[in-house]
């Protein structure tokens, strides 16, 4: 059983050692952060909340839990072609125990050195345990979801479902090898944010975002922001092996609506389609934008196809 040590204790013991990054001309441990911005292009800024029992289980390794609170938040920059710059952490704890704060902050810092973004402050405070996490990065080109036309070609960069069908596994309700077990708290815990992609298409991409919700109520979103509404055709979709091989009769419903794959969503431009295809990247066409406002119509094999679940719901 850990010890249990006071805010101040926390902060200082746990988090205060966190490295000086970029911009940071006072960090932790005053009143406020004072950070210097870059001197051209924009600050992005985003912020989630994750709540055990709904986002994740209470009882998780706690470095695991840390590293899926940075990462997610950090794919809201990626989405934005945003570089990380900065975060802070606002953690609601049931009680300071000191082993689990050790391993959390270690996941976390570990997560926040390999994406090179620095802790910069936040708050502690008792209560059902939970994590929010503002993250503050920087862009020359952002990625928007208004800006997307009809003719534009949608894309994902890559294979999806794999976290939703990784759940069950996660949450104890499957049994599977200890290989797969592995797989699965990959696919949950550490997604990755499509920074590189995000560089890549940034001058070429009329509209992006990233994959948390599931592929038709996110692509939903850029619809609805750029006054617009899509075809995709799912027998391109590139369904996750983890999917396929843990649920494959609904494997393309978890790729469609399940979330949590934080890959992109975006669009091209029809005279721009050439210059992406010469990047090389490993994306996958599956449809196109149109005019109206019918929203996302799914078609596989020529057949309309009807999603049993369009999306996760926040309520």
């Amino acid at each position: 059983m850990g010890t249990a040590p006071g805010e101040f204790e926390i902060i200082r013991d746990f988090f205060a050692s966190a490295p000086v990054g970029e911009g940071v001309a006072l960090g932790i441990g005053d009143d406020c952060a004072l950070l210097q911005a870059p001197a051209s292009g924009q600050l992005a800024t985003s912020m989630d909340t994750l709540v055990a029992g709904r986002h994740f289980p209470a009882d998780a390794d706690p470095a695991a839990i840390a590293a899926r609170a940075l990462r997610v938040n950090l794919s809201d920059l990626a989405a934005m072609n945003a570089r990380p710059l900065w975060f802070t952490l606002a953690l609601t704890l049931p009680d300071s125990d000191a082993v689990w704060l050790r391993k959390f902050a270690d996941g976390l810092l570990q997560t926040a050195a390999q994406f090179g973004v620095s802790l910069v402050g936040g708050d502690t405070t008792a209560g059902p345990l939970s994590i929010t996490i503002q993250v503050i990065g920087h862009t020359e080109s952002p990625l928007r979801r208004d800006r997307a036309g009809p003719g534009d070609h949608v894309y994902v960069s890559g294979p999806l479902g794999a976290a939703a069908a990784a759940l069950p596994v996660v949450l104890g309700e499957q049994r599977v090898n200890a290989d797969v077990q592995l797989q699965c708290e990959r696919a949950f815990y550490y997604p990755e944010p499509q920074f590189p992609v995000a560089a890549a298409i940034a001058e070429l991409a009329s509209a992006a975002l990233d994959i948390s919700d599931g592929l038709l109520a996110d692509l939903g979103h850029i619809c609805e922001s750029s006054g617009v509404s899509a075809d995709i055709h799912l027998e391109r979709l590139a369904v996750s092996p983890l999917a396929q091989t843990l649920a494959a009769e609904k494997a393309m419903a978890l790729a469609t609506g399940g979330g949590d794959d934080y890959q992109l969503c975006f669009t091209v431009p029809q005279q721009r389609v050439a210059d992406l295809d010469q990047l090389g990247l490993k994306v996958t066409a599956i449809g196109t934008l149109i005019e109206g406002s019918t929203g996302v119509r799914c078609w596989h094999n020529g057949n309309p196809w009807s999603p049993a679940v369009t999306g996760y719901q926040h309520f």
